[in-house]
């Protein structure tokens, strides 16, 4: 290997991109909202993005349409119900120590995941989810990118692609079917459930992971 090219990557800082909804948390909580408060079947637009006949953003578009609880209900219904993954803080405290930066990229809802953060104390990370407005007509939901314009697909991939293009060793974390587009692109991944399982049919490198614990564990041996 080039000189240069080593020398750059020691100097290479890390970023942690992780996902919220299925790896932060233990459960989806934009889908446990939808199941209970809905009013239509959300799950048939659900098997249209996951068969590639609609973006994420249209899905959500039309699925939280459904949604007409005001916010303070949902508010609610989320603290009681959303539990978040062992090791979560671990994590945190472990890219502080190493001089890591650590984000979050979710397909998920600003409101809720703002909220859950709040209240297990975690208020000094850069979150980016979609943008919501409630109204009458249901929960508007919008992604902005990192150029500003509205995005209807490739959330995620846009921001691992930002962060590689600003120079990061960029460590993906994440557990579903919106991961496996960005993990693609990682310098490492962390992976369970869907992103898991994809990743082992591809062939695509990756750690598995329970909790954050493992997460940790590996981290802590990275220079």
């Amino acid at each position: 290997m080039p000189i240069g090219r080593l020398m750059m990557r020691e100097i290479m800082t890390t970023l942690v991109q992780c996902d919220f909804d299925g790896t932060i948390t233990e459960e989806d909580v934009g889908f446990l909202l939808l199941d209970t408060f809905a009013d239509g079947n959300w799950r048939q637009f659900l098997a249209e993005y996951r068969e590639g006949k609609i973006s994420v953003g249209c899905f959500n578009t039309r699925a939280f349409a459904m949604v007409k609880a005001d916010r303070q209900t949902l508010v609610d219904f989320v603290r009681r119900k959303a539990k978040i993954r062992a090791g979560f803080h671990q994590l945190l405290g472990c890219c502080r120590r190493k001089g890591f930066q650590f984000v979050i990229i979710s397909n998920g809802l600003d409101f809720y995941i703002n909220t859950i953060l709040r209240d297990v104390g975690v208020e000094d990370i850069e979150v980016f989810a979609a943008q919501t407005r409630f109204g009458p007509r249901g929960i508007e939901v919008k992604y902005v990118g990192p150029e500003g314009s509205q995005l209807q697909s490739d959330f995620k991939k846009s921001y691992i692609r930002l962060f590689l293009k600003r120079g990061y060793r960029v460590i993906y974390v994440g557990n579903g079917f919106s991961d496996i587009p960005p993990a693609r692109l990682a310098h490492r991944v962390f992976a369970r459930g869907e992103l898991l399982t994809r990743c082992k049919e591809v062939n695509l490198n990756c750690t598995p992971f329970i909790d954050f614990n493992d997460v940790v564990k590996s981290l802590e041996l990275l220079g």
